[in-house]
């Protein structure tokens, strides 16, 4: 069976999708044929704009990307994003695909050890090694030596008084407790400030403005009308920041230059900047939401410290 269809691979998580809008952008863009993607469906579903059609890896409908036995379905090409360091996927993935396969490594290997970060992005740390050493940035740079213009997808900004705290359990990840995003909460509610909670899976808090939103399409819409986004380094931080939210990401893991969501983002590094209660109010308040002007307390407490 031929499709006349480019097939796009992408196997990663919600934070490795969010990163990565700006190349698919940039493949939409390029090339006439429908691009058909597989991969997470709840996570591609939010980019759907990008592609013709997208499914689901779970089905066993693709089950022959991963078989060694040979078949007789082929695509006009295959794009795969991902991790792929002995070339076992590419070599497979090639005999499906008629044209040229085009791979796009997903993140560098720097990404989790900051020695081997190349020396020219080491000994500069401007503005430029930083856009570099960012995700986004990295696959960007890939695209032209494969013949693609690499283009941008800008986030605009979303400015709203709302504050949006999203407290985790630390599972696999070390994460900033989660009570102390309850008292930052009650901190910013006694200063008159619309703050909100919304809840992770795993939590169960007692409080009268957490918001619970099962699926990604609400807590995407529920995003649309912008604000502060609080939170340690997570896949939702990453839709927060593709959905023109202000983020404030607590980092404890990874390095932030490389991890960062996209858009306007203060990313803190647990154990290296200051991080807790008092100081990241003043943040929220003093350098982020100017729409806080109008708040009485605001105002007040302090004056001549809002840009």
């Amino acid at each position: 069976m031929e499709f006349n269809e480019i097939l796009l691979i992408h196997l990663g998580g919600l934070g490795d999708m969010c990163l990565a809008e700006s190349t698919f952008h940039s493949l939409s863009l390029h090339f006439k044929e429908p691009i058909v993607a597989v991969g997470t469906k709840r996570f591609f579903n939010l980019f759907k704009g990008y592609f013709d059609r997208v499914h689901g890896i779970e089905s066993a409908r693709w089950l022959y990307l991963f078989s060694d036995q040979p078949s007789d379905i082929t695509w006009e090409r295959i794009i795969f994003i991902g991790k792929d360091r002995e070339g076992n996927l590419r070599a497979q993935w090639q005999r499906l695909s008629r044209s040229p396969l085009i791979f796009v490594d997903m993140y560098p290997e720097y990404a989790f050890d900051h020695s081997l970060l190349p020396a020219s992005l080491r000994e500069n740390t401007g503005k430029d090694a930083d856009a570099k050493s960012h995700i986004e940035g990295y696959q960007l740079a890939q695209l032209p030596y494969l013949g693609i213009k690499p283009l941008k997808k800008e986030v605009p900004l979303r400015p709203s008084e709302r504050v949006i705290l999203y407290p985790e359990k630390g599972f696999e990840k070390e994460k900033w407790h989660y009570n102390n995003f309850i008292e930052l909460y009650h901190s910013l509610k006694s200063k008159c400030i619309k703050v909100y909670v919304l809840e992770s899976f795993g939590l169960d808090l007692d409080l009268p403005e957490k918001v619970i939103l099962p699926e990604l399409k609400d807590v995407r819409e529920f995003f649309e009308e912008g604000g502060v986004f609080v939170s340690n380094d997570s896949g939702i931080a990453h839709l927060a920041g593709a959905c023109g939210l202000y983020t404030i990401t607590i980092f404890t893991d990874f390095d932030p230059h490389v991890w960062r969501p996209r858009g306007a983002n203060i990313s803190l590094k647990y154990g290296k900047d200051r991080v807790d209660v008092p100081s990241l109010e003043e943040t929220i308040i003093c350098n982020l939401c100017s729409s806080l002007r109008c708040n009485p307390y605001v105002v007040k407490q302090h004056a001549g410290r809002i840009d």
